[in-house]
């Protein structure tokens, strides 16, 4: 188990375990939330859009942040913000000024915390062990989900979501904690070409947060109401999925780090593929769909390690990590957002979510071609990521 060696990633990863109690607590409640808050089911889908678009919007401004202060702080001030975005949600009540300011906080949360959390992870992590280093990630996090969702759903039935998402919001506050002692990774000034470098990413990026769309957000909506929007129940058939997923990554991971990325993406975008159909067939059907909800768990297990391993090892080799993530995760912003103001209209229009879920299927074509091209690349005899250092000029400071 060398890929435990890495000091940095395992404080990364410590840090992850704590926001996921988060994730996958009351943040598998967000989405569902606001739909018993009282929005229609389109106001829903076009929140969660303008959500992204304002992160679209923030990711200009994160280059001179990391250039005057480093990743580090900005990571750290995007765990705290999206702390706040909890506290808000319970205040939301219909369409008012309770929501306008939770599209302002999460998209500023969420823009400062994922752009400089793959980027740092990507800097400090290491190439030939990053499909298991990911995958550690995404199990121990699959584990936290088991418990965390029951929780969560406890507590909005038994307290009331002002409690409920405080202690959320206390939790993730904890999460920069380990943070305090990672490296502080500096963009360099200049970056020619940086762009150009950040092209896959930002396809890839686009394709995931398209599929997205369906098979994360349209589906919590679907599995919320064909439960009988019951928080409990939910949040039981969350708990169900992260047990049935929480080991698949580390085998998968291993998998791509021994020169075998093409027979992991044919096994990860299959599944992939597998269970946007299934969830889209059991929606009306309760212990259909909480066994369509189980399945989904590979999902997080195989394709994760697979995408990130890619997006990891691009950016590590590009001019910098930094602009290389800032591009990326616009193009996530891009995907995500056309994708919910698509599936906004098709349900305005009159269509199920049954449609919705579907949507996600062009985007897992598309991400296959992607990920089947890049695996294809030969290292010594085996395909497998770029083989990838940190450019001398993106330096780590203690």
């Amino acid at each position: 188990m060398a890929y435990f060696r890495n000091r940095a990633v395992n404080l990364l990863n410590l840090h992850y375990g704590i926001h996921s109690l988060a994730l996958t607590g009351s943040g598998a409640f967000y989405t569902v939330f606001l739909l018993k808050a009282g929005l229609p089911l389109p106001d829903v889908l076009a929140s969660l859009a303008t959500i992204l678009m304002g992160r679209f919007l923030m990711r200009p401004l994160l280059l001179p942040l990391a250039l005057r202060f480093g990743l580090k702080p900005i990571l750290i001030a995007g765990t705290l913000v999206s702390a706040l975005q909890y506290p808000v949600l319970a205040t939301v009540h219909g369409i008012g000024p309770s929501l306008y300011l939770l599209i302002g906080v999460s998209a500023v949360g969420d823009s400062l915390y994922w752009t400089s959390y793959h980027a740092v992870f990507a800097s400090l992590g290491d190439a030939h062990q990053r499909g298991q280093q990911v995958g550690v990630r995404e199990a121990m996090a699959a584990m936290i989900g088991i418990a965390a969702p029951l929780l969560a759903g406890w507590a909005l039935t038994r307290f009331g979501a002002q409690i409920a998402f405080g202690a959320t919001a206390l939790v993730l506050l904890s999460a920069a904690a380990p943070l305090l002692w990672t490296p502080n990774i500096r963009p360099k000034r200049r970056a020619p070409n940086a762009l150009r470098a950040a092209l896959p990413g930002v396809l890839l990026f686009a394709c995931d947060g398209w599929i997205a769309c369906g098979l994360y957000f349209g589906w919590q909506l679907a599995l919320f109401v064909t439960l009988g929007e019951n928080f409990q129940s939910y949040g039981g058939a969350m708990a169900v999925a992260a047990l049935a997923g929480a080991i698949g990554g580390l085998v998968l991971g291993r998998l791509i780090d021994d020169g075998h990325g093409r027979r992991a993406a044919f096994i990860a975008l299959g599944v992939l593929a597998t269970v946007t159909l299934v969830r889209a067939a059991s929606i009306g059907d309760p212990g259909f769909a909480v066994f369509a909800n189980a399945l989904g768990a590979l999902v997080s297990c195989l394709y994760v390690p697979t995408l990130m391993t890619v997006v990891y090892n691009k950016s590590q080799s590009s001019p910098c990590v930094a602009r290389f993530h800032i591009a990326a995760e616009g193009g996530w912003d891009i995907g995500g957002s056309t994708a919910l103001i698509t599936a906004a209209l098709l349900v305005h229009a009159g269509e199920g979510l049954r449609t919705v879920i579907l949507l996600s299927l062009p985007g897992v074509m598309a991400s296959f071609v992607l990920l089947y091209r890049h695996y294809g690349v030969r290292v010594s005899g085996k395909s497998s990521p770029q083989a990838a250092t940190a450019p001398l000029a993106e330096r780590a400071e203690v």
